[in-house]
């Protein structure tokens, strides 16, 4: 019997320094990115360097919550901020099946409505759960420990366009790192922006010809470019332009049509592909 007692409290102490471990690896004091493998769409996890949760956008379905159900603990269920780059389903749709999984704490977007059914339902799931939509200007940020989510579009000013036009561009720093996420907007908005050099670029709108130009990567220079896009897709994303311009500037490039999942890891001095 006391065997068994002694055994058995072992094995709860052990699982209690597992749990201890675990809580701790949520944070590692690295920024991680992940642009998820979610088909034609967008869909982006971000592990700040305190372990709290961003995500930005939510992809066409519910595939995102394989992707975070991947990379965050079962037992972590709050995503403290989510962000909808712009209201296309191909974007908002995952957005919906989140809010049913998880608390999210603060939700973003842009000031963009639509009278699509995605955009109704998930105005309905907002209300139902009591969360607030918030938006963000240039020149606004998001700060979790060191890791910063810095809003450089759109401009409080900027009146008309497109949805793709007003779509939240925002830069992701940790240290030394950065990264320039940029929903569906294109070219002729990102022409205007000062954004600097970055290490990575998420290509604007799954590769499309009209996302990026010779101006906007003379100004960005990412050494990795990676481009969440569908197999298949009837959009013929990404465009053989987009692909060139890419290989002009060199730029190695990554897409979740063909490498799955890619998973950038920072510890705010250098950064790598997992």
């Amino acid at each position: 019997m006391k065997r068994y007692i002694s055994v058995l409290f072992l094995s709860i102490a052990a699982l209690g320094l597992l749990f201890i471990y675990q809580s701790f690896s949520l944070s590692d004091g690295r920024l991680h990115m992940v642009v998820c493998d979610i088909g034609q769409g967008d869909g982006i996890y971000i592990r700040a360097d305190n372990g709290a949760d961003l995500i930005v956008d939510g992809g066409p379905d519910n595939r995102i919550l394989d992707c975070l159900s991947k990379h965050m603990p079962f037992w972590d269920r709050t995503i403290e901020v989510m962000i909808l780059t712009n209201p296309d389903a191909d974007h908002l749709r995952g957005v919906t099946h989140i809010i049913d999984s998880y608390k999210v704490i603060h939700y973003a977007t842009v000031d963009f409505p639509k009278q699509t059914a995605a955009y109704k339902l998930l105005q309905s799931k907002l209300r139902q759960k009591n969360i607030t939509t918030e938006y963000y200007f240039s020149g606004e940020k998001i700060i979790f420990g060191k890791t910063e989510f810095s809003f450089l579009w759109p401009d409080k000013s900027f009146n008309g366009g497109t949805v793709n036009d007003n779509s939240v561009v925002g830069r992701l720093t940790f240290g030394n790192f950065s990264a320039l996420l940029t929903g569906d907007v294109g070219a002729n908005i990102l022409d205007t922006q000062k954004i600097g050099k970055v290490n990575v670029l998420k290509v604007p709108h799954h590769g499309s010809k009209t996302g990026m130009s010779d101006i906007f990567l003379n100004e960005t220079m990412p050494n990795l470019a990676i481009i969440s896009v569908g197999k298949h897709n009837n959009y013929g994303h990404p465009a053989s332009l987009s692909l060139e311009l890419l290989k002009k500037h060199n730029v190695k490039t990554l897409r979740t049509d063909l490498n799955g999942e890619v998973e950038v890891v920072s510890d705010g001095n250098s950064y790598w592909v997992n």
